[in-house]
Protein backbone atom coordinates (compact mmCIF):
# COMPACT_ATOMS: atom_id res chain seq x y z
CA UNK A 1 0.00 0.00 0.00
CA UNK A 2 3.18 2.26 0.56
CA UNK A 3 6.11 2.12 -0.82
CA UNK A 4 9.45 4.95 -0.08
CA UNK A 5 11.88 4.25 -2.68
CA UNK A 6 15.46 6.34 -1.42
CA UNK A 7 13.45 9.27 0.20
CA UNK A 8 15.29 13.08 1.33
CA UNK A 9 13.95 14.85 3.18
CA UNK A 10 15.41 18.44 4.61
CA UNK A 11 14.91 21.50 6.49
CA UNK A 12 17.95 23.81 5.52
CA UNK A 13 20.89 21.66 6.53
CA UNK A 14 19.38 19.17 8.67
CA UNK A 15 18.57 15.64 6.98
CA UNK A 16 15.27 14.72 8.41
CA UNK A 17 14.66 11.77 6.46
CA UNK A 18 18.10 10.52 4.55
CA UNK A 19 17.85 7.98 1.78
CA UNK A 20 14.61 6.15 3.32
CA UNK A 21 13.03 2.82 1.84
CA UNK A 22 10.74 0.76 2.93
CA UNK A 23 7.07 -1.08 2.33
CA UNK A 24 4.12 -1.52 3.89
CA UNK A 25 1.04 -3.78 2.95
CA UNK A 26 -2.27 -3.81 3.36
CA UNK A 27 -3.91 -4.50 6.29
CA UNK A 28 -0.28 -4.26 8.53
CA UNK A 29 0.41 -2.53 11.78
CA UNK A 30 2.87 -0.59 11.51
CA UNK A 31 4.79 1.03 14.43
CA UNK A 32 6.79 4.26 13.55
CA UNK A 33 9.41 4.61 16.48
CA UNK A 34 12.50 6.86 17.40
CA UNK A 35 13.87 9.25 19.30
CA UNK A 36 12.34 13.53 18.99
CA UNK A 37 13.79 14.81 16.03
CA UNK A 38 14.33 11.00 14.76
CA UNK A 39 11.48 11.62 11.63
CA UNK A 40 8.71 10.50 12.65
CA UNK A 41 6.69 13.37 12.06
CA UNK A 42 8.21 14.37 8.82
CA UNK A 43 6.83 10.74 7.75
CA UNK A 44 3.77 11.26 8.06
CA UNK A 45 3.48 14.50 6.66
CA UNK A 46 5.03 13.19 3.21
CA UNK A 47 2.83 10.49 2.86
CA UNK A 48 -0.28 13.35 3.39
CA UNK A 49 1.61 15.07 0.89
CA UNK A 50 1.72 18.58 3.05
CA UNK A 51 5.47 18.78 2.40
CA UNK A 52 7.33 17.46 -0.49
CA UNK A 53 10.53 14.96 -0.45
CA UNK A 54 13.79 16.40 -1.60
CA UNK A 55 14.12 13.51 -3.46
CA UNK A 56 12.84 9.70 -4.04
CA UNK A 57 9.60 8.25 -4.39
CA UNK A 58 6.58 7.70 -2.38
CA UNK A 59 3.90 5.38 -3.13
CA UNK A 60 0.72 5.35 -1.65
CA UNK A 61 -2.46 3.56 -3.28
CA UNK A 62 -0.71 2.85 -6.20
CA UNK A 63 -0.12 6.65 -6.60
CA UNK A 64 3.05 8.78 -7.02
CA UNK A 65 2.30 11.09 -4.36
CA UNK A 66 5.88 13.66 -5.95
CA UNK A 67 4.38 13.65 -9.27
CA UNK A 68 0.14 13.82 -8.29
CA UNK A 69 -0.76 17.20 -9.36
CA UNK A 70 -2.34 19.24 -6.64
CA UNK A 71 -5.62 18.97 -7.85
CA UNK A 72 -6.15 15.72 -6.92
CA UNK A 73 -4.37 15.51 -3.24
CA UNK A 74 -7.65 16.24 -1.58
CA UNK A 75 -9.21 13.13 -3.46
CA UNK A 76 -5.74 11.09 -1.55
CA UNK A 77 -5.95 12.50 1.62
CA UNK A 78 -9.56 11.41 1.48
CA UNK A 79 -8.26 7.49 1.63
CA UNK A 80 -6.36 8.82 5.06
CA UNK A 81 -7.75 8.74 8.37
CA UNK A 82 -5.50 10.92 10.66
CA UNK A 83 -5.24 11.22 14.32
CA UNK A 84 -3.24 13.07 16.72
CA UNK A 85 -1.99 13.67 19.97
CA UNK A 86 -3.40 17.12 20.80
CA UNK A 87 -6.69 15.57 19.43
CA UNK A 88 -7.50 18.67 16.63
CA UNK A 89 -11.71 18.81 17.62
CA UNK A 90 -13.58 21.92 17.80
CA UNK A 91 -14.68 23.22 21.14
CA UNK A 92 -17.88 24.74 20.06
CA UNK A 93 -19.20 21.79 18.35
CA UNK A 94 -20.72 18.84 20.05
CA UNK A 95 -18.90 15.32 19.53
CA UNK A 96 -21.55 14.03 16.70
CA UNK A 97 -21.28 17.45 14.76
CA UNK A 98 -16.90 17.12 15.12
CA UNK A 99 -17.43 13.97 13.73
CA UNK A 100 -20.05 14.93 11.20
CA UNK A 101 -17.34 18.07 10.13
CA UNK A 102 -15.16 15.23 8.34
CA UNK A 103 -18.30 13.83 6.45
CA UNK A 104 -19.12 17.08 5.06
CA UNK A 105 -15.21 17.78 4.04
CA UNK A 106 -15.21 14.87 1.70
CA UNK A 107 -18.63 15.33 -0.01
CA UNK A 108 -20.87 12.47 1.68
CA UNK A 109 -24.57 12.73 1.09
CA UNK A 110 -25.98 14.16 4.05
CA UNK A 111 -28.38 12.00 4.26
CA UNK A 112 -25.94 9.25 5.26
CA UNK A 113 -24.44 11.06 8.05
CA UNK A 114 -26.88 9.64 11.26
CA UNK A 115 -26.09 6.70 10.63
CA UNK A 116 -22.39 6.97 9.75
CA UNK A 117 -21.58 8.52 12.59
CA UNK A 118 -24.17 6.14 15.00
CA UNK A 119 -22.33 3.52 13.59
CA UNK A 120 -18.97 4.58 14.25
CA UNK A 121 -19.58 6.25 17.93
CA UNK A 122 -20.50 2.92 18.97
CA UNK A 123 -17.63 1.50 17.86
CA UNK A 124 -15.19 3.33 19.98
CA UNK A 125 -17.89 3.34 23.12
CA UNK A 126 -18.84 7.06 22.65
CA UNK A 127 -22.76 6.83 21.84
CA UNK A 128 -24.13 8.05 25.42
CA UNK A 129 -21.70 11.47 24.53
CA UNK A 130 -22.55 11.98 20.81
CA UNK A 131 -24.41 15.37 22.60
CA UNK A 132 -21.93 16.82 24.76
CA UNK A 133 -19.36 19.13 24.10
CA UNK A 134 -15.53 18.94 23.99
CA UNK A 135 -15.11 20.41 27.28
CA UNK A 136 -17.39 17.68 29.08
CA UNK A 137 -15.32 15.04 27.87
CA UNK A 138 -12.31 13.31 29.67
CA UNK A 139 -8.95 12.78 27.31
CA UNK A 140 -9.40 9.12 26.57
CA UNK A 141 -13.08 10.17 25.32
CA UNK A 142 -11.85 13.46 23.27
CA UNK A 143 -8.43 10.70 21.83
CA UNK A 144 -11.54 8.37 20.85
CA UNK A 145 -13.13 11.29 19.60
CA UNK A 146 -10.64 11.89 16.94
CA UNK A 147 -10.44 8.39 16.23
CA UNK A 148 -13.70 8.00 15.53
CA UNK A 149 -13.75 11.56 13.21
CA UNK A 150 -10.81 9.65 11.30
CA UNK A 151 -12.49 6.16 10.97
CA UNK A 152 -15.84 8.04 9.80
CA UNK A 153 -15.36 8.42 6.36
CA UNK A 154 -13.85 5.03 6.29
CA UNK A 155 -10.73 5.79 4.77
CA UNK A 156 -7.67 2.93 3.31
CA UNK A 157 -5.52 3.97 5.67
CA UNK A 158 -5.33 5.09 8.85
CA UNK A 159 -2.06 7.07 10.69
CA UNK A 160 -1.70 8.31 14.23
CA UNK A 161 0.80 10.53 15.52
CA UNK A 162 1.63 10.06 19.26
CA UNK A 163 -1.74 9.16 19.81
CA UNK A 164 -1.37 8.47 23.72
CA UNK A 165 0.89 10.99 24.23
CA UNK A 166 -1.19 13.01 26.57
CA UNK A 167 -2.92 9.81 27.78
CA UNK A 168 -2.06 8.35 31.41
CA UNK A 169 -1.31 3.96 31.24
CA UNK A 170 -4.62 2.73 31.95
CA UNK A 171 -6.42 5.12 29.34
CA UNK A 172 -3.77 4.21 26.34
CA UNK A 173 -4.15 1.00 27.03
CA UNK A 174 -7.87 0.93 26.33
CA UNK A 175 -7.40 2.89 23.25
CA UNK A 176 -4.38 1.16 21.50
CA UNK A 177 -6.74 -2.00 22.24
CA UNK A 178 -9.31 -0.19 19.74
CA UNK A 179 -6.73 0.31 17.63
CA UNK A 180 -5.68 -3.33 17.30
CA UNK A 181 -9.45 -3.81 17.05
CA UNK A 182 -9.50 -1.65 13.96
CA UNK A 183 -6.94 -3.54 12.67
CA UNK A 184 -7.95 -6.98 13.16
CA UNK A 185 -10.97 -6.08 10.94
CA UNK A 186 -8.76 -5.08 7.94
CA UNK A 187 -7.80 -1.20 8.26
CA UNK A 188 -4.03 -0.74 7.71
CA UNK A 189 -2.09 1.38 10.42
CA UNK A 190 0.91 3.25 10.69
CA UNK A 191 1.85 5.10 14.50
CA UNK A 192 3.89 7.17 15.13
CA UNK A 193 5.34 6.77 18.39
CA UNK A 194 8.22 6.28 21.47
CA UNK A 195 6.71 4.81 23.92
CA UNK A 196 8.42 1.29 24.29
CA UNK A 197 5.89 -0.28 26.90
CA UNK A 198 2.94 -0.10 24.32
CA UNK A 199 5.10 -1.21 20.70
CA UNK A 200 6.17 -3.96 23.24
CA UNK A 201 2.68 -5.43 24.61
CA UNK A 202 1.21 -4.95 21.09
CA UNK A 203 4.18 -6.93 19.37
CA UNK A 204 3.66 -5.44 15.68
CA UNK A 205 6.11 -4.69 12.90
CA UNK A 206 8.37 -1.72 14.32
CA UNK A 207 10.31 0.82 11.43
CA UNK A 208 13.30 2.65 13.43
CA UNK A 209 14.24 5.79 12.82
CA UNK A 210 17.28 7.63 14.17
CA UNK A 211 18.52 11.02 12.93
CA UNK A 212 16.45 10.77 9.70
CA UNK A 213 17.98 7.01 8.86
CA UNK A 214 16.52 3.94 9.40
CA UNK A 215 18.00 1.60 12.11
CA UNK A 216 15.10 -1.36 11.34
CA UNK A 217 12.14 -2.11 9.12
Amino acid sequence: MIKFKNVTKKYGDIAALSNISFEIEKGEFVFITGPSGAGKTTLIKLILREIFPDSGEIIFDGINLSHTPEKEIPEIRRKIGTVFQDFKVLPERTLRENVEVALAVCGINREEWKERVDKILELVGLSERAELFPSQLAGGELQRASLARALVVNPKLLMADEPTGNLDWDTSDGIMRLFEKINKEGKTIIMATHNREIIAKLNKRVIALKDGKLTKS
